[in-house]
C-alpha cells in the first residue's frame, strides 16, 4: 500500500496573487470608468451645445411651405393668369383597413383608369405606410362631389387641395404670358448655378415662356417654413412652429384683352402677327401671333400625343410670329425715303419717271414694278402712297447698302427691340459686312435694289415694324416695348391692416434719333397720311369711313423668287410660296396714341391693303370706337389695381 502524499498549501502565496489580481482589476474598472466619466463629461458638457443640435435635428424638421404666386392683370383689371385650386386624390396606406378592396372600390365609383391603380401601387411600395400617396392627380368637380357624399364610405382616403396656375384666356395670351410648368433638370440645374435652388424648395412649377419667364422672380415670391417634432420614423408629432411664406407681387401688363381678342377674331383661318403699341410709353397694347395654342395644357403636363400633335401641325403654332423675321417689304419705304432726304439724294419734289420696271444701265435685268404698265412720272408723296417700286429702286441704288444699313440699324431693325420677354429675335439687317460673315461672299448692287423694297436677305419682325414705326411718329424719340406696367403686393401695417403697396415701372428714354433736318419727319409722315386719305392709294380702302385720322403703308413681301418671263399668279402658286401681306399704321396723324405693325403669311390674293390692312383697322376701330383708358390711364389702371387685389386677397389659397 502506497503511502497518501500531502500538499502543504501556502497561503501567504495565495494571498499575494489574489491581491495583484484583484489590483488589477479594480485598476481596469478604475481605468474603464475614467473613460466613462470622460465621455459623459464630454458629450454633456463639453459638447453639449453640438449634439443638442444634431438631437433636435432628428427630431425636428423644417418642412419648406411654397409661396403662391403673383397674379397677372391686363391694363384693365382683367386677370389673365389665376391660381386656381386643383383637387388630388390621395391615400394614407396606413390608416386604410383593406388597401386593395377600397381602392378598387373608389376607383369604379371614380372611374379611376387601372393604370392609374397600377401607378399607385407601385409608389405605394417605395414610400412608408403614413404617407400620403396621390391616386388620381386633377379631379373634376363632379368627382369631387361625389367623393364628399360617400367619404365617409372610404378611411385614409382624402382630396388634397392645391393651387395651380391658370389662364382664363387660353390660346388668346400664350405668346405674350407664355405659361407655367414642371419643373425639370434643366431648370434644377439653373437654379442651382443662380443658388435660387433653396428658394423652390418646395415649389413644382417655374415659368417657362413670356411674362412667366422673365419675370419669374418676381411671381415666384420667397418660400416659407413649418418647423414640426417627428419620432424615429420620421411620422409628423406636433407643429412647433410656422413661418408663412412670402406671395409674389402681382403684375399690371399695359395688355389689353379687349384688343387682343380683336386680332385674334381678325386673324383667324390665317397664319400670321399683330403687334399694336402705344407710341408715347412703348406699352404693347396687343401682341397675338395665329395660330396660337393653350397655355394650360402644360401647366399639368401635357401627353406626348398632344404635344407631338401641336408639334407637327403645318401651321407651326409653337411659332411666335409677332418676333419672328419677315421681309418687310414696301412697309419700309417711308423709312428709305427718310434716309434719302437727309443724304440729299431726294427732295420732296423730285420727280422720277416709272415705265414699270428699273434697269441697271448695261446689265440685261428689269426689276420690274408691281404695277406693268408702271406709274409714270412719280415724286416721294406718290411713290409713297402708290408704293412704287421703280421710285426706291433708283433710290436704293443712289444711296447704296452702308448708308442704308446705317441708317435702317438707327431705327432699331437687325436688333433686339429690349422687350421683357426672351422669345425675340434680331431678324436680319443685311449689309456688306453682314454678307461676308455668313456666306464670305461679296456684296451685289442688284441686292441693294432688292433692299430698297424690303426684300433680298432683310427680314424685320412685327415688333421691330412697330417700334421703328414709334421712333419716325415721335419725331426720333425712341421708346423700348414692354408689358410691365406697375408691381403689386399686399402689406401689413403695425396695427396689422392690409394695404396695397403698387409701384409703377418707369423705362429709361433711349438716346433720340436726331436728324439733319427737322422738317423731314413730317414729309415722310405726310405721305404716310396720303397713303391711308388719298382716293386710289394703296391704303384707302382698309381705312375708308373712320372716325379717326389715320396713317400708314402697305406691304407685299414676296416668298420665292421669279423669273424674268413669269408673272406671278397667286392661285397657280403653292400656298407656302405665296406672297405674304404686311401693313404699318398708326392714329391719330396728330398726336398718335397706337401703332400697329400686321404680318399675314401665304395670301390668296390682293396685297398688304386687302388682307393686312382690314386687320390693323378692326384694331383701331375697337381702340378708339370704345376707348376704356383715358389720358389719365396710369391712375386708371392702379385704381383697378387696387381694387382687383383688394377681391383676390381673400381668396389666396395657403399651401402646406
Amino acid at each position: 500500500m502506497m503511502a497518501r502524499r500531502v500538499v502543504i498549501r501556502n497561503h501567504s502565496a495565495e494571498a499575494n496573487l489574489f491581491a495583484r489580481r484583484a489590483f488589477i482589476a479594480f485598476s481596469g474598472v478604475l481605468i474603464l470608468l475614467i473613460i466613462l466619466f470622460s465621455n459623459l463629461y464630454s458629450l454633456q458638457i463639453a459638447s453639449f451645445e453640438k449634439y443638442q443640435t444634431r438631437s433636435n435635428s432628428n427630431r425636428i424638421k423644417l418642412l419648406p411651405v411654397a409661396p403662391n404666386r403673383g397674379l397677372i392683370y391686363d391694363r384693365n383689371g382683367v386677370i389673365l393668369a389665376d391660381n386656381k385650386p386643383v383637387y388630388s386624390l390621395a391615400v394614407i396606406p396606413e390608416d386604410t383597413k383593406d388597401l386593395k378592396n377600397s381602392i378598387t372600390a373608389i376607383s369604379q365609383l371614380l372611374e379611376i383608369s387601372a393604370d392609374r391603380q397600377k401607378k399607385f401601387f407601385k409608389s405605394v411600395k417605395s414610400k412608408r405606410r403614413f404617407k400620403q400617396v396621390e391616386l388620381h392627380p386633377r379631379l373634376s368637380e363632379q368627382q369631387v362631389a361625389l367623393f364628399s357624399v360617400n367619404q365617409h364610405k372610404f378611411p385614409g382616403i382624402f382630396v388634397d387641395a392645391r393651387l395651380k396656375r391658370y389662364y382664363p384666356f387660353g390660346k388668346l395670351t400664350t405668346h405674350s404670358l407664355g405659361y407655367v410648368a414642371r419643373i425639370n433638370r434643366k431648370d434644377v440645374n439653373k437654379l442651382e448655378r443662380e443658388g435660387k435652388s433653396e428658394n423652390y424648395a418646395a415649389t413644382h412649377g417655374i415659368g417657362k415662356l413670356g411674362i412667366e419667364k422673365y419675370y419669374e422672380d418676381i411671381l415666384h415670391g420667397t418660400i416659407g417654413h413649418q418647423e414640426v417634432e417627428v419620432n424615429n420614423q420620421g411620422r409628423i408629432i406636433r407643429t412647433l412652429n410656422f413661418n408663412p411664406p412670402t406671395p409674389g407681387k402681382d403684375l399690371t401688363l399695359t395688355l389689353d384683352i379687349e384688343l387682343q381678342m380683336i386680332a385674334k377674331r381678325a386673324l383667324s383661318g390665317k397664319r400670321g402677327a399683330v403687334v399694336a403699341m402705344d407710341p408715347r410709353t412703348g406699352g404693347v397694347l396687343a401682341m397675338y401671333s395665329n395660330p396660337s395654342y393653350d397655355g394650360n395644357l402644360f401647366v399639368h403636363g401635357i401627353s406626348n400625343k398632344a404635344y407631338n400633335k401641336l408639334r407637327n401641325s403645318k401651321d407651326s403654332p409653337f411659332i411666335n410670329r409677332t418676333v419672328r423675321g419677315y421681309p418687310p417689304a414696301s412697309t419700309v419705304k417711308p423709312f428709305l425715303a427718310l434716309t434719302g432726304l437727309e443724304e440729299n439724294i431726294i427732295t420732296p419734289d423730285t420727280k422720277v419717271w416709272d415705265p414699270g420696271w428699273y434697269q441697271l444701265e448695261g446689265l440685261p435685268n428689269k426689276y420690274r414694278d408691281w404695277k406693268r404698265w408702271g406709274h409714270g412720272w412719280v415724286n416721294l408723296n406718290k411713290a409713297i402712297e402708290q408704293s412704287c417700286n421703280t421710285y426706291f429702286f433708283k433710290l436704293a441704288f443712289e444711296l447704296g447698302i452702308t448708308k442704308i444699313s446705317t441708317m435702317m440699324e438707327r431705327f432699331g431693325f437687325g436688333d433686339y427691340t429690349g422687350i421683357d420677354i426672351h422669345e425675340e429675335s434680331k431678324a436680319i439687317m443685311p449689309s456688306v459686312s453682314w454678307k461676308r460673315g455668313r456666306y464670305n461672299q461679296s456684296w451685289y448692287t442688284g441686292e441693294t435694289l432688292s433692299v430698297g423694297i424690303g426684300q433680298s436677305y432683310w427680314t424685320a419682325t412685327p415688333l421691330q415694324l412697330t417700334q421703328a414705326l414709334t421712333t419716325l411718329v415721335n419725331h426720333g424719340h425712341k421708346k423700348v416695348p414692354h408689358f410691365l406696367h406697375a408691381t403689386s403686393e399686399l402689406v401689413s401695417t403695425d396695427e396689422g391692416v392690409q394695404s396695397t403697396n403698387i409701384e409703377e415701372i418707369v423705362y429709361e428714354e433711349q438716346a433720340p434719333l436726331v436728324l439733319k433736318q427737322e422738317k423731314n419727319w413730317n414729309v415722310v409722315l405726310n405721305a404716310m397720311h396720303r397713303t391711308v386719305q388719298v382716293f386710289g392709294a394703296t391704303g384707302h380702302e382698309a381705312f375708308k369711313g373712320t372716325h379717326y385720322d389715320a396713317a400708314g403703308k402697305t406691304g407685299s413681301a414676296q416668298v420665292a423668287s421669279i423669273k424674268q418671263d413669269e408673272e406671278y399668279e397667286a392661285e397657280k402658286t403653292k400656298e407656302s410660296q405665296r406672297d405674304n401681306a404686311m401693313f404699318i399704321a398708326f392714329a391719330p396723324y396728330k398726336n398718335p396714341e397706337i401703332v400697329v405693325a400686321v404680318a399675314i403669311e401665304n395670301v390668296a390674293k390682293g396685297g398688304g391693303g386687302t388682307n393686312a390692312g382690314p386687320v390693323a383697322r378692326q384694331i383701331m376701330d375697337q381702340y378708339f370706337g370704345n376707348r376704356v383708358i383715358s389720358a389719365n390711364q396710369g391712375t386708371n389702371i392702379k385704381n383697378n389695381l387696387m381694387v382687383n387685389q383688394h377681391q383676390h386677397s381673400s381668396a389666396i389659397v395657403k399651401v402646406q
